[in-house]
């Protein structure tokens, strides 16, 4: 029913007056908010290191300029509630606050809450914000919306108790035909709990399928299986009751082992001592370094394949590098567990003030040899740390970065492994700084942790040695080992077993130890079948010396 002229009447002289007057009220501070947030704001925000406060500004601004349209409009129109036509234009005011303010938390949690968590879950070492940030990207706009969808019904005096009755019968229904969904969803999350490997790991299934791990999904893990060339989805309740061989840990170093035999009427002495120079000299193989470029020289036929050439030339080149880097890293090593000493004397009796600086000190000497530097500059009556990366060319941040641009040159990488390099060891250093800052900011604030110091430096050490880069040790040199006899119509050979490891199981498409393995085994044969015989008594009887 229309209102009527007398209904009208009242409002046509003084709250129409009134409610014009708040309305061009509303307009000139939308005015004034609109120019606030586009030039004033916006020229502030540019001027800052991060473009964050930038970015709210841009995602907010509209939003924020509807709802408080819509807001005034509100309050405004609310003196004419009696009116029906008022009121049903009120409704609509609500219904369409609740809409712009959902777009607008969906977008601030969409465009920077999750981008920028992003970022920051890339410095981490676990696996499991990886995969729970693109569930909540999933996820949460989609309980916004239908909070939100709610909202909007209730705003128009729609019951509700009919539909929550209805979803309530049909949850029951609709839970257990999707059992076998639910069961994979929850054993995901378990897999992210437990962590057992991470991204890029190299796993081997129960049926010896060898695969790379992609991605953990909401209800399938996706593998690339190195030997097919193709990706395979996994249920992850399958894939949770499976015993699972992690490749990749402890470390992405990858043992192989291959087989020769050898005629026994031989130096086997010498063959033995041949088979383990060979795998030395291989510079893609784990070992001595100082022993492997002492082989390098001496071993695979350089003149014959070009390739051969510049992988043992661009190999010394990498070993080289990375014994600088090993060097820098016992340094490093040894100043920390002397500064975890220093620590463990001045916490008795709680740290002074000049023990603090002395501490400090003893620590900006460690940060150098890193590579990083500390400048302290005062806002808000209040001192604050920025680090930068310094010039030097012996620092561990330079040496390592020389390193792995030594590595990418390798004619044998694949062209997504000269990426792969440059972006796992940035990570590194990235986790790395970030450690190093957390570490300073406790030793120049050391408030109740002041016992605990020589604990955190030591961590950082231990850090050092077992995640950023772990030292080459002795149970990684090769073995040789005899381990039967066979005979033919040639005579009895001896069988020898090589084992070795790889640098990096991920590279190469997860192939690099075949080649490597292959390059090893036809050097080897090729070795012995020229050099071993002592008294050879035809070329036949020279080819016998190496069953192939």
């Amino acid at each position: 029913m229309l209102p009527t002229l007398e209904n009208l009447l009242p409002f046509t002289v003084n709250s129409w007056i009134f409610v014009l007057g708040e309305l061009a009220i509303s307009a000139i501070a939308t005015i004034l908010l609109y120019g606030v947030s586009f030039y004033i704001l916006r020229s502030i925000f540019r001027k800052f290191e991060r473009d964050i406060a930038l970015v709210t500004l841009n995602v907010s601004m509209y939003p924020v300029l509807i709802a408080f349209v819509l807001v005034s409009l509100k309050f405004t129109f609310h003196r004419l509630i009696e009116i029906e036509v008022i009121e049903g234009l009120d409704r609509v005011l609500t219904a369409s606050l609740i809409v712009v303010v959902s777009y607008w938390f969906i977008q601030l949690f969409s465009q920077v809450f999750i981008y920028y968590l992003k970022e920051y879950t890339k410095q981490t070492e676990v696996m499991w914000d990886d995969v729970l940030l693109p569930l909540l990207d999933a996820v949460v706009p989609v309980v916004i919306v239908v909070f939100a969808s709610v909202l909007v019904l209730k705003s128009f005096g729609v019951d509700l108790t009919g539909i929550w009755v209805t979803l309530g019968g049909a949850t029951f229904i609709i839970g257990f035909a999707v059992k076998d969904i639910l069961a994979n969803f929850f054993s995901g999350i378990v897999l992210l709990i437990d962590t057992p490997f991470q991204f890029g790991d190299v796993l081997r299934l129960e049926d010896g399928s060898v695969g790379m791990l992609r991605k953990i999904g909401v209800r399938v893990t996706q593998l690339y299986m190195l030997e097919n060339h193709c990706d395979v989805y996994i249920p992850n309740s399958v894939l949770q009751g499976q015993n699972i061989t992690n490749l990749s840990r402890p470390t992405s170093y990858y043992f192989y082992s291959t087989k020769i035999e050898v005629l026994q009427d031989y130096q086997l002495d010498d063959a033995k001592q041949v088979m383990e120079a060979v795998i030395l000299a291989h510079p893609d193989t784990l070992g001595n370094i100082d022993k492997k470029l002492e082989f390098m020289d001496y071993y695979y036929n350089l003149l014959a394949d070009k390739n051969l050439a510049k992988q043992q030339g661009l190999g010394k080149l990498r070993l080289l590098a990375e014994s600088e880097v090993n060097l820098k890293l016992e340094e490093i090593d040894q100043a920390l567990e002397t500064l975890a000493v220093t620590l463990q004397f001045a916490e008795k009796g709680g740290l002074t003030q000049d023990e603090i600086d002395n501490v400090q000190q003893e620590y900006r000497d460690v940060l150098s040899l890193i590579g990083l530097s500390v400048i302290t500059t005062t806002k808000n009556n209040g001192s604050v740390f920025e680090f930068q990366e310094t010039r030097s060319d012996s620092t561990l941040i330079k040496l390592v970065r020389d390193w792995y641009r030594a590595w990418i040159r390798d004619p044998n990488l694949l062209n997504e492994d000269e990426s792969v390099i440059p972006d796992e060891w940035e990570l590194k250093i990235n986790r790395l700084k970030r450690r190093a800052q957390r570490l300073f900011q406790k030793i120049s604030n050391p408030q109740r942790e002041e016992t605990r110091l020589d604990d955190y430096v030591m961590e950082l050490k231990h850090w050092l040695r077992e995640r950023f880069k772990e030292p080459r040790r002795k149970w990684q040199e090769p073995q040789i080992l005899m381990t039967g006899m066979n005979h033919d119509e040639s005579g009895i050979y001896i069988e020898f077993k090589l084992n070795f490891f790889i640098d990096d199981i991920k590279l190469e498409n997860g192939r690099r130890g075949d080649r490597v393995s292959s390059q090893i085994y036809e050097e080897v044969v090729r070795y012995l079948k020229r050099s071993l015989p002592t008294e050879p008594e035809s070329q036949e009887h020279s080819q016998a010396v190496v069953k192939v």
